[in-house]
């Protein structure tokens, strides 16, 4: 049975789950959810996912919302990416480190500076978060020193939750040549058979929205 995810190539917390999918050989599609036209507002989506949000995986009857439980679920259908032995908890440490430190941060500063109106984009509150993301970048390059992947000796969830807003080309505040170890670490994600970009992996792009 095919996988479904929910999902919108704008989303990088849609990106997280779509790479995971896209490299653990499971079969699976996405369906386009048109986020900035008000979709996942509608009864209809709520009705899949009450908290009305992308991403949302659907399995059969069974619907899984939030990126990182949905990388779980990948993890314990196909053994992949979530870690050996106490490296579980390293991995869901990171996961979970991203998720408020990380791509909470770089969601919002992206946001606000991209996809709203230039004369309501609020600079205070971007430099606030731009602060935020700095402390969080210099974490992220500090551990990845002499450092592949960031658990262990492979690719993890804890790999696909901390890079999926890094390679957006819109401006966020983020130039990989001043984080020459999270540089590679790139690098090194987009060298694994399979990868692709957000854009190219999910429907829907500013581009489509010109």
């Amino acid at each position: 049975m095919t996988l479904k995810l929910h999902c919108f190539g704008e989303s990088g917390n849609s990106y997280k789950a779509a790479l995971a999918l896209e490299l653990s050989g499971l079969e699976w599609e996405p369906v386009y959810v048109d986020f900035f036209g008000g979709a996942a507002r509608t009864e209809e989506y709520r009705a899949l996912n009450t908290m009305g949000e992308a991403p949302l995986l659907i399995d059969g009857d069974r619907r899984i919302s939030q990126s990182g439980v949905i990388q779980q679920y990948i993890s314990d259908k196909t053994g992949k990416f979530g870690g050996e032995g106490d490296d579980r908890y390293e991995v869901l440490r990171w996961v979970l480190w991203d998720n408020h430190k990380l791509s909470s941060m770089a969601g919002v500063a992206r946001f606000l500076m991209n996809f709203l109106p230039e004369e309501k984009r609020p600079q205070e509150v971007i430099g606030f978060y731009q602060g935020r993301l700095k402390g969080a970048y210099t974490v992220l390059n500090t551990h990845l020193a002499g450092r592949d992947w960031i658990v262990g000796d492979g690719l993890t969830n804890a790999d696909f939750s901390c890079c999926s807003y890094l390679y957006y080309p819109e401006p966020f505040g983020f130039d990989r040549a001043d984080w020459p170890h999270i540089d590679r670490w790139l690098d090194n994600i987009a060298q694994t058979p399979g990868w692709k970009g957000p854009y190219d992996l999910m429907p829907g792009s500013p581009a489509d929205r010109a």
